[in-house]
């Protein structure tokens, strides 16, 4: 058997259909810059959310294939430690809370779920 990768995961996007409107909403909420970028030749604009090197890393996107909305895959955005000050800023920024802060049992953190501008459903996490 192969050994254990470091992440589920490495890489998401989250479609929308006002980048800039996207963008603003999640810098808002999680208090942190987005990088503007298009990765050269790929040519799709595209807002990076922050995350150190090594990290799983992931993108605001508007592509004519990607459509937003509730029925898409659910991603947990990291809020470790921070978790009760994002979700006050959901409403202000232009979303919905969908799932107050929930206690994961088994000592795993908690999370919340939220609706965000462009109509996706996003969760929030906390390991504290």
């Amino acid at each position: 058997m192969k050994e254990q990768p470091k992440s589920g995961a490495v890489w998401f996007e989250i479609p929308c259909a006002d980048l800039e409107r996207a963008a603003r909403f999640y810098e808002t909420i999680l208090d942190r810059r987005m990088k503007k970028d298009d990765f050269g030749e790929l040519g799709d604009p595209m807002r990076l959310f922050p995350a150190a090197p090594g990290g799983v890393a992931g993108a605001l996107v508007k592509r004519p294939f990607r459509k937003p909305g509730r029925g898409g895959t659910m991603v947990y955005l990291n809020c470790d430690g921070e978790l009760d000050a994002v979700i006050a800023r959901v409403r202000e920024a232009g979303g919905l809370m969908l799932m107050p802060r929930t206690v994961i049992p088994g000592g795993h953190g908690a999370f919340a779920c939220l609706k965000d501008t462009e109509g996706n459903h996003i969760g929030l996490h906390t390991s504290v």
